[in-house]
């Protein structure tokens, strides 16, 4: 999987780009700052109101919305596009970790003198001799620089040659002696040392309440106590994660695989204690991260290090079987939901308690309940989370972090919660509908959940739907249909832009972006055309380089709306610096700045979230247990959607990522040995082109004032974030069996179906 995974053509899959027909909101073209906000006070006076998708129609010529094509893509086909370990700079060697074989100790030497009589060979780093580093912020980072031995796959020495294979030869000719210390590895919501912690990531509260949930879920009429279980999950990018590093004295570039070329040099610069001007790190193409090259990873750290020590260009691409060990993963969830309602099918309380483990490196908790602090009105709500700290890799960011495993959980439980009821799954989520956000109470910004299950459910032909499970049958298969909502928040951080006109007609456009595969560099275009009113085809973009201005790294569905809005701002700036200027303009052109420090990352009275739902048709084979999706609709409310043809590739992507979580993807910590047993592609599995079935994915146009200039939310995230739910939903109907642990692989479908038989 690639970080922008494309469509895949089926009967059902509509021949025309979704969205491609429908005209974007108002521009603001050229505009003032001060007219832009009497735009946007008159569109929030006139209301959100959504328009069905397809039912409008674009202005010709207009940039915004338009299905323009991947302006890097004859680049990668034919191999133009260079990537992280493709910088052949004169000298360059090559280097390759040794990981820790142990589950928990210290080092007690390392023998590298075999290694060293390899030709070619130039250094073996230990923990003895490495180059020393500042201590980090992010403990992942402190490499080679101690004994101490946190968890398997820790690197412990790296081996530097001249060529890759001869890398390679030296680390497994390394020997390295262990003292070894009791370790655990299992996740047991029971453990005694599980905490509640202060926070989740991203700053949200470990724990939530409201009203009194235990009381008014004892006191429900109807109630659904159920718990779910999600395994350890791997980012899996189609380019590892590879750094090729430089010294020119004391000055360091590096070429990196990143989601963030602004934060790696920030990293770097501190960890070798040298000004940020003497840091250039390149990330001109990445392919994929997923969240797990969101911030630096041990591959660039160990890559600048080698290279000091060598005085060479050094290379490092990490071997995928190291990967799930190093680079961080999505951590195990045990997640318990009750739900109580009245008998006409209103929430009387929610409950829901995630348990999950973090590292002994350092704290990561995967926030699989703040979901819930959104989704449903309620009078009483609990959302909290306790995280056990083991002797395990450290886990970290991963497509949609929180909302994938959370939703997934949530929304099972609200299906159930709709058969206790005998209601239709559809209609209990209408009705449960909030007019403000449960947590905070604050207004939502826009939010179109009900269009979005209503479009979708006209076109999935939900209304022929059978509610019983286990009824529909075509020989051996069981036939079912499963709905689920998704949200995910919509933010956006400060970055610093600049536009330049020059006399042939162009524009330059310079932000130091990433584009992660999901076509940032044709978006930021296509922002800055509709801005300055000109034709795409004159505006340059410049991403990627650390020399370029700030900016912010692409996570979190926040870059474009990030990105976007300083490149707006500072086009728009030019557009009337242009409208006032008379005569040629200078060899040089002109030139503005933009900085949205202050506008991007000041509070909102508005809490602003995409939403979507998603419909999923499977087969069950009664015979083999295997369970195959046929059909998957998603309908999505996320704003003005920029660009047709890389929205719907980013939607479809992130629900084939879905697909894969609930029926293929897992991992097994083998509490044992402290290690991830699926290790490489052989054994982890991910979608194939042939467990692809029919996408749709689509949208209803918003029409949001309180987001950005350009009235974006993030979309690489919602479309994984409702899909497994959806077809964990589908399998119940199709079965009657409720499956509460993910995947769902033909031995734990096969057991059920025997054990009801």
């Amino acid at each position: 999987m690639t970080g922008n995974s494309p469509a895949t053509p089926a009967e059902r899959t509509p021949t025309r780009v979704p969205g491609e027909h429908r005209a974007p909101g108002p521009s603001g073209r050229g505009g003032a700052p001060g007219a832009r906000a009497e735009r946007l006070e008159a569109r929030s006076a006139a209301g959100d109101t959504p328009t069905r998708a397809g039912d409008r129609h674009p202005a010709p010529g207009t940039a915004l919305g338009a299905p323009a094509e991947r302006r890097e893509g004859r680049q990668k086909v034919t191999g133009v596009a260079r990537y992280a370990a493709e910088y052949g700079l004169p000298g360059r060697v090559h280097a390759w970790p040794v990981p820790a074989g142990i589950a928990r100790g210290r080092v007690a030497a390392v023998d590298a003198s075999a290694a060293l009589a390899l030709p070619g060979v130039l250094a073996v780093l230990t923990p003895d001799d490495a180059p020393r580093l500042a201590v980090p912020e992010d403990a992942t980072l402190a490499v080679l620089q101690g004994p101490q031995v946190p968890h398997r796959g820790w690197c412990v020495a790296l081996a530097v040659a001249d060529t890759l294979e001869t890398a390679r030869a030296a680390a497994r000719a390394v020997r390295v002696t262990y003292t070894t210390e009791p370790h655990h590895a299992e996740l047991d919501p029971a453990h005694p040392d599980a905490y509640e912690p202060q926070e989740a990531n991203a700053g949200f509260p470990g724990r939530v309440e409201h009203g009194d949930p235990e009381a008014a879920f004892a006191a429900a009429e109807v109630r659904v106590d159920a718990t779910y279980r999600v395994p350890p999950l791997h980012n899996h990018p189609m380019e590892p994660h590879a750094s090729t590093a430089h010294w020119d004295g004391d000055r360091l570039t590096v070429y990196t695989s990143s989601q963030g070329g602004t934060t790696v040099r920030e990293v770097l610069a501190q960890l070798f204690e040298l000004p940020e001007d003497r840091v250039t790190v390149v990330t001109e193409h990445v392919g994929g991260g997923f969240g797990s090259k969101g911030t630096p990873r041990p591959d660039v750290v160990l890559a600048a290090m080698a290279a000091r020590r060598t005085g060479r260009p050094v290379t490092l691409a990490y071997p995928r079987r190291y990967l799930p060990t190093t680079v961080g993963h999505r951590a195990p969830t045990v997640q318990r939901l009750r739900l109580g309602a009245s008998a006409d099918g209103r929430l009387t309380a929610v409950l829901h308690e995630a348990t999950t483990h973090t590292s002994r490196v350092k704290e990561f908790v995967e926030q699989a309940a703040v979901p819930s602090r959104v989704m449903y009105a309620t009078p009483a709500l609990l959302s909290s989370h306790r995280v056990v700290p083991l002797d395990v890799p450290t886990p970290s960011w991963m497509r949609a972090p929180g909302e994938a495993p959370g939703m997934y959980a949530l929304e099972s439980a609200v299906d159930e919660l709709a058969h206790a009821l005998g209601m239709d799954p559809v209609e209990l989520r209408v009705r449960n509908e909030p007019e403000r956000e449960p947590d905070g109470g604050k207004p939502f910004s826009s939010r179109h959940l009900v269009e979005c299950l209503r479009e979708g459910a006209r076109r999935f032909g939900w209304d022929g739907r059978d509610p019983r499970p286990g009824v529909r049958r075509e020989g051996p298969l069981l036939i079912g249909t499963g709905v689920a909502a998704a949200t995910y928040p919509a933010a956006a951080v400060p970055a610093t832009a600049t536009a330049r006109a020059l006399p042939d007609g162009t524009c330059v456009v310079r932000i130091n972006a990433t584009d992660i595969g999901t076509g940032a560099r044709t978006v930021l275009a296509q922002i800055a055309a509709d801005a300055l009113g000109v034709p795409l085809d004159r505006v340059r973009t410049e991403i990627g380089h650390s020399d370029l201005p700030s900016a912010w790294l692409a996570g979190g569905s926040t870059g474009t709306a990030s990105w976007g809005w300083a490149v707006h701002e500072a086009c728009t700036e030019l557009a009337s610096r242009l409208a006032a200027h008379t005569g040629p303009l200078p060899a040089d052109g002109i030139e503005t700045h933009a900085d949205t420090a202050g506008q991007a990352d000041a509070d909102s009275p508005y809490a602003r979230h995409a939403f979507g739902a998603h419909f999923a048709e499977a087969a069950v084979d009664t015979v083999t247990g295997e369970t195959r999706v046929r059909r998957l609709i998603g309908i999505f409310a996320a704003g003005r959607i920029l660009n047709a043809r890389t929205a719907r590739s980013q939607f479809t992507g992130g629900m084939i990522m879905g697909l894969g979580m609930a029926l293929t993807e897992h991992s097994t910590l083998d509490s044992a040995f402290g290690d991830f047993t699926e290790a490489d592609l052989a054994s982890y599995h991910v979608p194939a082109h042939a467990d692809v079935p029919a996408v749709e994915a689509d949208w209803i146009d918003e029409d949001d004032p309180h987001l950005n200039p350009m009235g974006s939310k993030g979309i690489g995230e919602i479309g994984i974030v409702g899909t497994a739910a959806a077809i964990g939903n589908a399998v119940h109907h199709a079965t009657g069996i409720r499956f509460r642990e993910l995947p769902l692989t033909p031995d734990r479908i096969l057991t059920g179906l025997l054990s009801e038989g």
